[in-house]
């Protein structure tokens, strides 16, 4: 396992991802690879037809790392969970994309250079 992964497990302990329903986050690493639509699909065991969108990190996250006044002392801590996983996203990996797939379930990937 590689040190950035280690790094985002931690970074990524009792987070839970937001959308319709809440996901706790997978930190994995594929052998190199072109990333692109189809290898993501095949990746995650995914039939080819699986609808797919390209967003960018900062669109994906943006609910989670935005502070709001109303916020109480466990949301701020969270928001600044997520605002840490985020800068380590972007400081250490590069290609950084974001895969949205199928019409619910978010599964995010990254692509090193």
């Amino acid at each position: 396992m590689t040190n950035i992964t280690n790094i985002l497990k931690q970074a990524t302990d009792g987070l839970l991802m937001t959308s319709e329903s809440e996901y706790p986050f997978e930190v994995f690493a594929w052998e190199s690879a072109v990333l692109n639509e189809a290898t993501v699909l095949k990746k995650t065991g995914h039939s080819q037809e699986t609808p797919v969108k390209l967003v960018e990190i900062d669109d994906f996250f943006r609910n989670s790392v935005t502070a709001e006044d109303w916020h109480e002392d466990e949301e701020k801590a969270t928001v600044k969970k997520f605002q840490n996983l985020v800068n380590l996203l972007k400081t250490n990996l590069i290609d950084l994309q974001v895969y949205k797939i199928g019409n619910r379930d978010n599964t995010v990937a990254k692509k090193r250079g």
